[in-house]
């Protein structure tokens, strides 16, 4: 987030204070949604020419995994996740499935004006070398096998592999990504190129084409699978980047985190990719949040700094979402203590020890509320005090595959939504 929209934010958590509303208005007491745009959807051998063989009929989607504010008014900064993925049951055993192996994750930017969205720039991610990464699984035994199509052919693992969520500008022309698969911290310079990924202490990811530190905590790579880092915010203030997982962690094991609510946010010195703290954040309950979902259907997808120690969050499931405030300042820094050591009993994802304070956070924005609101709303920008940015994940518009290997389309659009807030976020 931009000093001048910090300013912004405090400027106006002032102004509500002193400043009474014209008694001829009509104040909004409800979010409005000011703007609902469709995103184009090319095939994907026409938006990566000459890099996909066969698309199989699948489009451009996905790309709501992330969005942030480009420099232009109306203009967004988006990302794909690591492809066109599915899940089917082969033999009762479901496997992760990559219809176009080929696909090569990448940073979109779409400028919305007079109610219509367009793509006006696409950047493949690359290695050090130029050529593009895929958005296959690094490595065995830690990632899911990656199987083709139809579930039958396995395919080799990559340690290039990315499977991106979330975007923020780094303010000098390049970009800062979360991924699942480490899960790590990738930064991306202006042409694409991967210039560093920051993924957990003794993970030993081997054989990427570009440079690998590791300089987080072991502990996130107990992450569940595809549930590893979904959320990114930046505080240029503090020089630092916030990072959330999307679930708590599978530690000791998996079963254990998912029946926790007890998920991890973490802060990165943006300079040297090394963390600064660490602190729990509970969860809501699913039988009050989404009574038709399970306590492992819920996810942290996105999260935008508003200040120092202060952050907007989103929780959701696949049908509902909403935004909470959340503060920072007096929860337990957990950075390099008991709760990252793998060998703590009862482990903080079993259950929260009476000695750490988790964050504090209040309801800001119910999502849920708005009629018409896509499924899987992924992406968050705050445009201002104000007004908000959401875009949903539509996976590429995956559903099955006919005997020919060709999509049978889901129908459902890649979408983003301005939303104006009845006060503002700070």
């Amino acid at each position: 987030m931009s000093r001048s929209l910090l300013a912004a934010l405090a400027a106006a958590a002032a102004l509500t204070t002193t400043i009474a509303a014209p008694a001829v208005a009509s104040p909004v007491r409800t979010p409005q949604i000011t703007s609902d745009v469709t995103l184009p959807a090319p095939a994907l051998a026409a938006f990566e020419p000459g890099l996909i063989k066969d698309d199989r009929g699948v489009k451009l989607g996905g790309v709501g995994s992330g969005l942030y504010p480009a420099e232009r008014e109306g203009e967004y900064w988006m990302v794909t996740d690591r492809g066109p993925n599915g899940e089917p049951k082969v033999n009762g055993e479901k496997r992760r499935t990559f219809p176009v192996p080929d696909f090569a994750p990448a940073i979109v930017r779409v400028a919305v004006r007079h109610g219509v969205a367009k793509i006006v720039k696409s950047i493949p991610l690359k290695k050090s070398d130029g050529t593009p990464i895929t958005g296959l699984s690094n490595q065995a035994g830690h990632d899911e096998i990656p199987y083709s199509w139809d579930g039958l052919t396995q395919l080799s693992y990559d340690p290039n592999g990315l499977d991106t969520e979330d975007i923020v500008t780094d303010g000098r022309g390049g970009f800062w990504l979360v991924e699942e698969y480490s899960p790590s911290l990738v930064h991306v310079a202006a042409d694409g190129r991967i210039l560093a990924r920051y993924v957990p202490k003794g993970l030993g990811l081997t054989g990427a084409g570009y440079p690998v530190y590791e300089t987080l905590p072991a502990i996130f790579a107990t992450r569940q699978q595809n549930r590893g880092f979904e959320a990114l915010g930046i505080s240029h203030a503090e020089r630092a980047l916030y990072l959330a997982v999307q679930s708590p962690l599978a530690n000791p094991d998996k079963k254990t985190g998912k029946a926790s609510s007890v998920a991890r946010i973490l802060r990165v010195d943006l300079r040297t990719g090394r963390p600064t703290a660490e602190w729990a954040y509970v969860m809501e309950n699913v039988a009050t949040f989404d009574p038709a979902a399970e306590q492992g259907d819920m996810k942290i997808s996105a999260l935008s700094v508003l200040r120092p120690g202060r952050l907007l969050l989103q929780e959701r499931t696949d049908a509902v979402a909403r935004l909470y405030t959340v503060d920072l300042r007096q929860a337990t820094n957990l950075l390099g203590g008991a709760q990252d050591d793998p060998a703590t009993t009862p482990s903080l994802e079993a259950a929260l020890p009476a000695g750490v304070t988790a964050a504090t956070k209040s309801l800001a924005v119910d999502l849920a509320a708005l009629p018409g609101l896509p499924g899987k709303i992924e992406g968050v920008a705050v445009i201002d005090p104000r007004t908000i940015a959401i875009a949903n994940d539509n996976d590429f518009g995956l559903g099955s595959f006919g005997a020919d290997g060709r999509l049978i389309d889901s129908g459902v659009t890649s979408r983003i939504l301005t939303i104006r807030l009845p006060r503002p976020l700070l």
